[in-house]
Formats: structure tokens, sequence, C-alpha cells
């Protein structure tokens, strides 16, 4: 058990944590709080967050969410899995992690905007206009 702590210890200290997204500890932080500090610099995406999952990741089994009218969205962000899940692969993330699935979140907002999270903004737009 020791030898793999300290490999861990020693795989997490090979990250460069500057650049990192925060790291996701389910007994310490809740889906929602991550998801906030996660976007702190795009309030939209939060309110997104809220619309599409209510900020879970996790469904009741304990398996990754998946959208209730399109079984390919997934998780807090319910990025499609269909569209999205190779060039997440191609770079780097996995959709199916939270930390993945704010992270291609996050790159599909710099590439394209809101646009990918159309479906609900009737629902996020009501959410800003009330702040």
């Amino acid at each position: 058990m020791i030898p793999l702590i300290i490999g861990l210890a020693l795989l997490m200290d090979s990250f460069d944590t500057a650049q990192a997204a925060p790291a996701f500890a389910p007994s310490a932080q809740s889906v929602e709080e991550y998801v906030k500090a996660y976007f702190s610099d795009i309030p939209i995406m939060t309110e997104i967050a809220h619309c599409e999952s209510k900020f879970r990741h996790f469904g009741k089994n304990g398996s990754v969410l998946r959208g209730a009218v399109v079984k390919e969205d997934i998780g807090v962000m319910q990025v499609n899995e269909f569209y999205h899940k190779k060039t997440a692969t191609k770079i780097g993330l996995d959709i199916y992690s939270i930390e993945g699935n704010v992270a291609y979140a996050r790159y599909l907002f710099e590439k394209e905007g809101t646009t990918p999270w159309l479906s609900s903004s009737r629902c996020w737009n009501k959410h800003l206009s009330k702040k």
C-alpha cells in the first residue's frame, strides 16, 4: 500500500498545478461547488450546469449521468458523446470524469460560446435575468 501512495504522490507532483483544473474531492466539495469554482470566470457556464444537470455528474446508481432526453449527453455539463467524444479524447480529456467534462465544456465555450447548450437557454436565460 505504501508504494502505491508514494507512486501517486510522485505522479501528482509531476503535474503543473498552476494550469490544472481544481481537483474534485467528492467528500470535501460538492459538484455544484466544483462547477462554481471552475467557472468562476464564466458565470453563464454555472447557470448552464444548473439547467442541464441540476449540478449532478452521477446518476442514482453511481454511474455518470446521461441525459433524460438525449442519452448521449454526459455528465454535469451534458456534453454530447456522439459529437464531442473523439475531439475530447484527441485533446486529452475524458468527458466521463467531472474534471474532463467541465474542461471540455470550457473548450467548447471558448470555441462556440453558449451555442452547444441552446436547447436549455430558456432556463439559463431566466436564471440570469433574475440576478
